[in-house]
């Protein structure tokens, strides 16, 4: 098993014709705490050694006369679409709009040669007012009581309202020292 020590390795690029470049510095992070293990002044050190290798690749490129290749990875082309399929949606588009328009014309002649709604005659209320009562004095019937046994009304002589009882000074001292004794006599028993 290798050490986890070792953060990178040399490897060499071998190209289509079989030409090699020169090794080429790759990092592995098999552990993940190794870039937090390092101090601010070896990362920059890691930082320069790596490009002074790009930079020699790149010379070794020149001379070799391929080019080398570099890190910086290429902006991914999002999903484009072509001018001709811009176009065909565009007149799909065009097509609809005018179908819709056309239809929206249509139905705005409909209702200019639609007739109003009717309205009821005043005779035609006036019957469905009468059946409403009818229906409604059948009800109040059903509902109603007998009018057999009429109650005559019974007059009342004009009484006073009473007196609010008001309690008196005296009784109120009474029934608070009769509570008093009371709750003594049960604090005294739970004592015991």
């Amino acid at each position: 098993m290798p050490s986890q020590k070792q953060p990178f390795w040399l490897g060499v690029l071998f190209y289509d014709d079989g030409f090699a470049l020169a090794p080429t510095l790759q990092f592995h992070f098999n552990n993940p705490t190794m870039l937090i293990n390092l101090t601010p002044a070896q990362l920059r050190q890691a930082a320069s050694i790596k490009e002074q290798i790009e930079a020699l690749n790149k010379e070794l490129g020149a001379i070799a006369g391929i080019s080398a290749p570099t890190n910086s990875t290429k902006p991914v082309k999002k999903g484009g679409m072509s001018a001709a399929g811009k176009a065909r949606i565009v007149a799909a588009q065009k097509l609809r709009w005018s179908k819709a328009k056309a239809a929206k014309g249509k139905s705005a002649v409909k209702a200019a040669v639609e007739p109003a709604k009717k309205k009821i005659s005043a005779e035609g209320i006036a019957r469905i007012k009468a059946a409403q009562k009818a229906r409604w004095a059948v009800i109040k019937a059903k509902t109603a009581p007998k009018a057999a046994v009429v109650a005559k009304p019974v007059v009342k002589a004009a009484v006073k309202p009473a007196k609010k009882f008001t309690m008196s000074a005296a009784a109120k001292a009474k029934i608070s020292a009769a509570a008093k004794a009371r709750w003594a006599k049960i604090r005294a028993a739970k004592k015991k």
